[in-house]
């Protein structure tokens, strides 16, 4: 790892709790409406420290695939807190090291917008699924085409990179979740507030996506 991406993490994992505080306030409730199917083998790619745990009532099988290494401490008190039985691994979901039908739901919470190539993690996300398994995401995504908010997300897609540990602001996530190898998509499009997240990725989605 290079010293710039080694610095860049450790930033990210110190700032991440502070900075996202009021964000996390305002998207509970969607977690807990989200987050209340979930049961049996359960895979979270990009856990960051580990916030997810409290809404997933002690889940008898827990994964998380984190590669920020910096960001393992804080997993490992939130397991303990939650009661959940948990494996952290530093490892990126582009090539997740598990069979085909491995898992009964995968999660992801604002990472999609980071990972550097989406459309294989979505693929890698539908083949570890059992059938009838679901992938639950929230994801902060692009603005409407033609918008002056998806123009200013273009502009200042090069700074978010670097600031926001791979960041882009305007991908267009789900309908990359669509066009993938889900036999149902479901998701409702919503803003968050300005008191919780910059403007800029204030358009969400929250919902789920089904393998048969």
């Amino acid at each position: 790892m290079g010293l710039f991406r080694n610095c860049q993490q450790r930033v990210m994992a110190t700032l991440y709790g502070p900075l996202m505080a009021r964000y996390d306030r305002f998207i509970a409730p969607y977690k807990e409406d989200l987050f209340r199917q979930v049961r049996g083998r359960v895979l979270e790619i990009g856990p960051g420290p580990g916030g997810n745990l409290r809404y997933l009532n002690s889940v008898p099988t827990w994964v998380g695939l984190e590669p920020n290494r910096y960001m393992h401490r804080a997993i490992r008190k939130q397991l303990s807190s939650t009661g959940n039985q948990g494996e952290i691994l530093e490892r990126r979901a582009e090539n997740m090291p598990y069979d085909e039908d491995d898992f009964d739901f995968v999660i992801s919470t604002l990472v999609l917008c980071s990972v550097s190539h989406p459309q294989r993690v979505l693929d890698e996300i539908a083949r570890v699924l059992k059938p009838g398994g679901r992938f639950l995401f929230i994801e902060h995504v692009a603005a409407a085409k033609g918008t002056g908010l998806r123009i200013l997300q273009h502009a200042l897609a090069p700074g978010f990179r670097i600031c926001g540990d791979g960041c882009c602001p305007h991908r267009e996530t789900g309908e990359w979740i669509r066009r993938s190898r889900f036999s149902r998509v479901e998701f409702q499009e919503f803003r968050a507030p300005a008191t919780a997240l910059p403007w800029v990725i204030s358009p969400h989605i929250a919902g789920f996506a089904e393998v048969s």
